[in-house]
């Protein structure tokens, strides 16, 4: 085998490595997903299906997925109005008093909400933070904002660990320390879960100017 070959075949190598991490990129956040709709569906149907066979005298199939979604709605429906609104919140200080339950609703809670409102806190946002020395860059997302007593601002940066972007470190940065950037959360994910090996060229095109 010449040179030539050698590096065509590596070249389709490289090629099929990518193409494959990409694909696991886009099966595995879709499968965890459906795994976990099928679980609930599940769920629901185990608790409702002795309730049916009791009044149809048979099981009938389906029961879970359709509840499960006119109970998604109905809550949705529910939440919405005023009634809903003032129940849920009565409710909510409940469980903020139970202890350990306290804890972990509030966070989960929290975290969902940040989650569905990016827009309002910048939350999520992609920046690069000298880390873990100075002269080296790491792709970090601002969670939240703080300020000191002196008014000076300090960001929440999660920095996380490749391939697994759901840990990292947690560090306060003040805004002079933070690069700014416009590359994607989804790009940033890529990269990260990838450990480097898929970069788009938006990060690309950002680097020269954020490495200077």
């Amino acid at each position: 085998m010449n040179d030539t070959q050698k590096k065509s075949g590596s070249h389709v190598g490289r090629k099929l490595r990518t193409q494959f991490l990409a694909g696991i990129l886009i099966v595995v956040p879709i499968g965890a997903s459906i795994l976990i709709l099928v679980w609930l569906f599940s769920a629901v149907d185990s608790l409702l299906q002795p309730l049916v066979i009791a009044i149809f005298s048979r099981a009938l199939p389906g029961v879970g997925f359709a509840a499960t979604i006119v109970l998604i709605y109905l809550t949705g429906v529910f939440a919405s109005n005023v009634i809903g609104k003032r129940l849920i919140h009565y409710g909510e200080s409940f469980l903020a008093r139970v202890p350990v339950f306290r804890q972990l609703y509030v966070g989960i809670k929290q975290i969902l909400e940040s989650f569905s409102t990016p827009g309002k806190t910048g939350f999520m946002q992609v920046v690069l933070v000298e880390f873990p020395r100075k002269g080296m860059r790491a792709i970090g997302f601002v969670t939240n904002e703080l300020a000191e007593a002196s008014g000076k601002k300090l960001f929440n940066v999660l920095i996380p660990t490749a391939p697994n972007p759901a840990t990292g470190f947690l560090q306060l940065v003040s805004e002079e320390d933070i690069v700014w950037t416009k590359i994607s959360v989804d790009d940033a994910i890529k990269m990260i879960v990838s450990a480097g090996r898929l970069v788009s060229e938006k990060v690309i095109a950002q680097l020269p100017q954020t490495m200077n």
